[in-house]
């Protein structure tokens, strides 16, 4: 079965918000086992603001702090453990393995993974890939899916408000 790409305009910061909203949704109704999320985009694309959307759609009241120097916050939210990594500051791949951040990868949770080629070959394979890039004086995302639970995932997403 072919990846299903879904494309989305964010002409207004809130508009991020909005996709990090509809995605949140959409694992909820899809209640995937588990689920690996590649964020993908330069400084400043709105990774970080996309993971705070979903965690506030899902309950989550506390902070939520990009993991760039602490390369991983977690977040008990809907029945999942989420974990938010970061591996901008990885100097060499096999630091995945050595951080023992493989374990924290698979059933009851979602992980979301930022500068996800510095942790390549190591790093499991992803179900869906979001990728944000800036467009004018907003942002463009376009969703990936490239497994059953990220095609189920897009699925939903895309009969989501705001399309």
């Amino acid at each position: 079965m072919p990846n299903a790409i879904l494309r989305r305009a964010l002409p207004h910061p809130d508009d991020t918000d909005r996709l990090g909203s509809d995605l949140a949704a959409a694992v909820r109704l899809v209640r995937p086992e588990g689920l690996a999320l590649r964020l993908e985009g330069d400084l400043g694309a709105g990774k970080t603001s996309l993971v705070r959307a979903m965690l506030r759609t899902w309950g989550w009241t506390g902070p939520v702090k990009s993991p760039t120097f602490a390369l991983l916050e977690s977040y008990p939210v809907d029945g999942y453990d989420f974990h938010h990594f970061d591996f901008y500051r990885f100097e060499y791949p096999e630091e995945f393995d050595e951080a023992g951040f493989r374990e924290m990868f698979g059933p009851g949770r979602i992980c979301a993974t930022e500068w996800s080629a510095r942790a390549e070959p190591y790093l499991p394979a992803a179900d869906l890939i979001v990728r944000l890039s800036h467009e004018g004086l907003g942002r463009r995302a376009e969703v990936e899916a490239l497994t059953d639970a990220g095609r189920a995932v897009a699925a939903a997403l895309e009969g989501a408000d705001g399309q």
